[in-house]
């Protein structure tokens, strides 16, 4: 059914080539939509690009298309207008936290920014890959624990236990270093 849809929005063969499975009028809502969404022109594409995408995985999975391509579109733009806003959040509060553990009450020069900066990428480093994994989903992710333990299919009290061992362990490299 997509595959029809397709071919006559943008006069497919019939001989396999899915083509495009949006229009030229769709793909303008889906940009409108982004764009009223407070979308950037510059992501505009890749915003487009994502609907195609998540047309394309619909049809592979076996669903049937949606009955109305154009209105489903929109919705998925919409959804990726708010999905880009709340990535937009967390990035500009992670700033502020980093910010934030930047400028304690004596304000360090860009040399000691450096090599606290260094000194915490090297002791991430040192981490077994299941502590790292949980350290940077929750303080550069800005993920909480609930969904961290969601995402990697494991126990709230492991997500936790593993980001006290692994802060821990950084916190002591850190002062044996003499960074902080």
């Amino acid at each position: 059914m997509l595959r029809g849809k397709a071919r006559r929005g943008q006069g497919g063969d019939g001989h396999g080539d899915v083509g495009d499975p949006l229009d030229a009028a769709q793909e303008r809502r889906v940009r409108a939509v982004l764009a009223l969404g407070g979308v950037p022109q510059a992501d505009l594409p890749d915003g487009v690009q994502q609907v195609r995408l998540r047309l394309l995985e619909r049809a592979a999975d076996g669903r049937e298309a949606p009955r109305d391509v154009s209105a489903w579109a929109a919705v998925v733009a919409s959804n990726l207008a708010m999905d880009w806003h709340r990535a937009k959040r967390r990035q500009e509060r992670l700033g502020e936290r980093l910010a934030s553990l930047r400028q304690p009450e004596h304000a360090p020069s860009g040399e000691d920014t450096s090599l606290l900066s260094l000194a915490v990428a090297q002791g991430l480093d040192e981490l077994p890959d299941a502590q790292r994994q949980v350290l940077v989903l929750r303080f550069y992710a800005d993920l909480p624990v609930r969904s961290i333990a969601e995402e990697l299919g494991i126990p709230e009290g492991t997500v936790k236990s593993r980001l006290h061992t692994a802060v821990r362990a950084l916190r002591a490299r850190l002062h044996e270093d003499e960074v902080v």
